[in-house]
């Protein structure tokens, strides 16, 4: 089994794996571009480099995985190119300023990328998958501002937020894979925020305060 470790904001990298991948796999057929970090804090509290690394992983990394391995993906009749944006590119929330930004930029790239495609007649097809809370380390290794309160968030996410398993996750992004879905939700999470974004569009920033505000207390109530 071949496996190589990149650094995904290292360009001149990315495209020697690409290289070595095609080549000792004899031709590549799909690509899942799944790299990322969280950040968590105010924008004044933030520091500029660590919202630059989470766009520089998330976004960066991931248009250079893509790009690095199309033009031998192009060779194939029925190429796949899966792409990982989150619910976090639905809807905004406070605090991900960074993280926002960058899964925005990942759903506006392959939405992009995958009408290109389209018009070439080219045979591979672009999904993007939305995940909600899922079990994984993301929020355990993430960045944060000064001032927050990591491990408290860190047990809010692993608590109460990531409730599909990993293997549940990978199916359901392979089932949407192999069909050649456009959007792949993971999680009745995600399927709820797509849902929610889609009935009230913009107007969910009015909304959102006051859903934080329920939640708030249902929890202090909880805790009692």
């Amino acid at each position: 089994m071949l496996r190589q470790v990149v650094d995904v904001t290292d360009w001149e990298a990315v495209q020697a794996a690409a290289v070595v991948a095609n080549s000792e796999l004899g031709g590549i057929d799909s690509v899942f571009a799944a790299a990322g970090i969280i950040h968590r804090g105010s924008l004044l509290d933030s520091d500029v480099a660590d919202i630059e690394r989470v766009m520089a992983v998330n976004w960066r990394g991931l248009m250079h995985t893509v790009k690095a391995h199309l033009p031998y993906l192009a060779n194939a009749a029925d190429g796949r190119i899966v792409t990982f944006s989150s619910a976090f590119g639905l809807v905004s929330m406070p605090k991900y300023t960074a993280y926002n930004s960058s899964k925005f930029a990942v759903r506006g790239f392959s939405e992009s990328l995958r009408q290109e495609l389209a018009a070439a007649r080219s045979g591979v097809s672009v999904t993007c998958v939305f995940p909600g809370g899922v079990r994984t380390s993301i929020v355990r290794n993430g960045l944060f501002a000064v001032g927050e309160n990591r491990d408290a968030v860190i047990r809010g996410f692993e608590n109460r937020v990531a409730r599909t398993d990993p293997e549940e996750a990978a199916s359901i992004v392979l089932r949407g894979a192999e069909r050649r879905l456009a959007r792949v939700f993971v999680g009745t999470d995600a399927r709820l925020v797509a849902v929610l974004a889609r009935l009230v569009g913009g107007h969910y920033q009015d909304l959102m305060p006051a859903v934080g505000r329920l939640l708030r207390r249902r929890r202090r109530r909880s805790a009692k």
